[in-house]
């Protein structure tokens, strides 16, 4: 029988702007798998993060743009590690639909995102 054939994506105690992730919160874990998909021109709101997540690009181009201007555009295929209490959101500037599929590393009873608008 093949073995599948394994690729890590990431390692590392950092968001994508260098920020070090805090510390894991204190409690019984709740870990929570969403997708979203992101039609051309669409983008959330201004939101952060309490909890720490991180997510793989399915399809297309995911730019994320935090609140001080910081852009990072996330590939077909590639991982991303999002900031967490750093004000940003997400959109789509390309012509086809982006399929984003997070992880977040939470706990009962806390937002996966919190507004800021």
């Amino acid at each position: 029988m093949k073995s599948p054939v394994k690729k890590e994506l990431f390692r590392t105690s950092q968001s994508w702007d260098g920020a070090e992730l805090p510390d894991y919160p204190v409690g019984k874990p709740e870990l929570v798998a969403m997708r979203y998909v992101f039609e051309p021109g669409s983008s959330l709101h201004l939101h952060h993060h309490d909890v720490m997540n991180f997510g793989i690009v399915e399809q297309g181009e995911l730019t994320i743009v935090s609140a001080d201007g910081k852009e990072k555009v996330i590939h077909q295929g590639e991982a991303v590690v999002e900031m967490v209490g750093t004000v940003h959101h997400g959109e789509n500037r390309g012509q086809v639909p982006v399929v984003l599929n997070m992880f977040y590393l939470s706990q009962e009873g806390l937002p996966l995102s919190v507004s800021d608008e």
